[in-house]
């Protein structure tokens, strides 16, 4: 969820999901779509084909996959076309590449809804600095992806674009908020797609949809002009199929020279010989233990790892949930809050009355209630949560003190059904339900620290379930380098969900 924009391979694991074989006319017709960023993007810096071939395989591919999966909520393919038959493209690492940017962020030109009827109307009038960096890279911009309302859940299933469906099952939901960016990349629409995380957003759909999904340290990347919220702990980037176009998309987004906060990574183009220790729990800060198949995935890893040499060390949450939640949840409801109470004014701006129950969700308009009687009962809460994670940045700044690297699942529980977690959902019901799920993720926002999600196992049912690292603040290139190590040992990428263009 993004509050920013608007919160041992044994029997247990279970084979991984039998996939169908590709057709041959398809892989005939389209041979671009096995390829990840960084080798398409070789085609295109060798002449050995043309960005609008690319650009238009990618194209075919949405219109053949996206009325199953609705991942992609708006596109602009004749920009898109005009721009790969042109000189203009930028000479980046992607040159040529196709690409899609999360309906939370601003593309200029371009319907900005952030999936919310209260913005149905709204078109962005500049680029958000994540947007700028992709062009500059030498993306082909396709069109927009799905996201719930405001990016407030771990699900993508708004009123305003719909449900988006997992490719894996097309029951089964994408995660959230970046559910669209995660269900196009594991359909094969793109190679990656824009992506962004401020409780789990990159992390969640990667997880649920087999792929990588990296949420940097925060301040790694370079914001422009954009000015951060009060609390902010949301960053962009993107999900992808292998680690080295995630490690090149770091490179192309993060600052450098005098802007960096941190050493900039640079790019990271392999493995380390380091050997890591590596503290293993299963437990949420709840104290509650993972569910028998994201147990026993997560198992597998831990014995992956300690099989490739790695040091596995067994650790305890150290976080006071109730006081955690407390105080994350203050800053994720605060925004809701906000926009409760300037419905009617942002509606104006759009030329249009929208009372606050005709434009938001109700569990838009359960956090701002929720937010609400928080700040009447103590005011402060905004700032009092802002104390708070300063401690816990310090907090985490010692527990990589004495380890190298965490692990920990992503979710509690494999991909659940569409609807379980749904915005109409009783508030209540919805609320508990959603802090069980997402409970290993906003931990490292609330930190800055660097997580990522790897697809190495698999339920006992074939549903993808991610094994999550994570380390000090800045240490990007230790998680990069394991990845790549993990990636050689299990490799993922001949892996294709039923519904994807591998498989029509």
């Amino acid at each position: 969820m993004d509050r920013r924009d608007f919160l041992r391979g044994s029997a247990a694991v279970g084979a991984l999901a039998t996939v169908a074989k590709p057709s041959i006319a398809w892989a005939d017709s389209d041979p671009f779509v096995r390829l990840d960023g960084m080798a398409q993007a070789d085609l295109v810096r060798r002449g050995e084909v043309s960005s609008l071939e690319l650009v238009d395989a990618a194209i075919s591919r949405i219109e053949k996959l996206n009325p199953e999966v609705n991942a992609v909520v708006h596109t602009r393919f004749d920009k898109a076309r005009a721009l790969a038959s042109s000189d203009a493209i930028p000479d980046g690492p992607f040159k040529g590449v196709p690409y899609l940017i999360k309906d939370l962020a601003d593309l200029e030109g371009e319907p900005l809804t952030m999936g919310s009827r209260l913005f149905a109307g709204q078109v962005a009038d500049h680029d958000h600095s994540s947007v700028q960096r992709a062009k500059e890279a030498g993306l082909v911009i396709l069109g927009k992806t799905n996201t719930p309302e405001f990016g407030l859940l771990g699900t993508t299933e708004s009123d305003l674009l719909g449900a988006a469906r997992n490719p894996w099952d097309v029951a089964r939901h994408t995660g959230g908020s970046s559910g669209g960016a995660g269900a196009a990349v594991a359909s094969g629409m793109v190679p990656f797609a824009h992506a962004s995380d401020g409780g789990g957003s990159i992390r969640i759909p990667a997880s649920v949809c087999g792929l990588v999904g990296l949420k940097p340290s925060r301040a790694r990347l370079f914001t422009g002009d954009d000015e951060p919220l009060p609390g902010d702990i949301g960053v962009r980037l993107a999900v992808s199929r292998s680690v080295r176009d995630t490690a090149q998309i770091l490179n192309v987004g993060e600052r450098k020279g005098a802007d960096a906060v941190f050493e900039p990574t640079g790019f990271v183009e392999g493995p380390s010989s380091q050997r890591l220790k590596i503290g293993f729990s299963t437990v949420n800060y709840a104290g509650k233990d993972a569910s028998v198949d994201v147990k026993a995935a997560l198992d597998a890893t831990a014995q992956l790892c300690a099989d490739l040499g790695h040091e596995i060390v067994e650790t305890k949450p150290f976080l006071d949930a109730e006081e955690f939640l407390d105080h994350f949840m203050g800053i994720w409801a605060s925004s809701p809050a906000f926009l409760v109470d300037n419905a009617w004014l942002i509606g104006l701006t759009q030329f249009r009355w929208t009372s606050a129950e005709e434009g938001l969700e109700p569990w838009t308009r359960g956090l701002a209630e929720w937010f609400e009687k928080k700040e009447a009962a103590n005011p402060g809460v905004i700032e009092r949560a802002q104390v708070y994670f300063d401690r816990i940045v310090r907090e985490y700044d010692a527990y990589f003190n004495s380890l190298d690297v965490e692990l920990t699942p992503v979710l509690r529980t494999p991909p659940v059904l569409l609807g379980e977690q749904a915005p109409g959902v009783a508030f209540d019901q919805l609320f508990e339900r959603t802090i069980d799920y997402v409970s290993y993720t906003p931990q490292h926002n609330v930190a800055g620290t660097p997580a990522i999600s790897l697809p190495l196992f698999t339920s006992a049912e074939g549903l993808p379930i991610g094994s999550q690292f994570a380390t000090k603040r800045g240490g990007e290139r230790t998680l990069l380098e394991l990845a790549y190590e993990l990636e050689a040992a299990l490799p993922w990428a001949d892996r294709w969900a039923p519904t994807s263009a591998v498989n029509l």
